[in-house]
């Protein structure tokens, strides 16, 4: 049996909103400090080739270890954020949950080429 599976280059973005999950478990020292980027440098190609296919936002979707369903300021996903505009050089928008009016809010008319974590 073959399975036919789509890839990022098999689909058009123009004018779309892109939920994108991402590998940003990234290695962080005491202070919340991220110790190595490669994860989040890794993904860089595929974000830049969903906004440069036209998509008017990419929401990436992560999470940092294992807070067992608990918000916990140890696991939030600011520095990620933060480290991944530094990297781009372009603003970041950073959510502190990902469900209520806030996200709703950012999710509804988002500006083009933003990138939401």
């Amino acid at each position: 049996m073959k399975l036919s599976k789509k890839t990022v280059s098999d689909i058009t973005f123009t004018d779309k909103r892109v939920l994108m999950r991402v590998d940003f478990n990234v290695p962080q020292d005491k202070e919340g400090n991220i110790t190595n980027t490669q994860r989040i440098v890794a993904a860089i190609p595929t974000i830049q080739y969903v906004l440069d296919g036209g998509a008017k936002s990419v929401v990436l979707m992560s999470h940092l270890g294992r807070p067992n369903g608990q918000k916990n300021p140890k696991y939030t996903m600011k520095p990620v954020a933060e480290k991944l505009g530094e990297i781009l050089g372009k603003s970041v928008t950073f959510l502190s949950d990902c469900v209520g009016p806030e996200v709703e809010a950012a999710f509804a008319d988002p500006a083009p080429r933003s990138i939401i974590v």
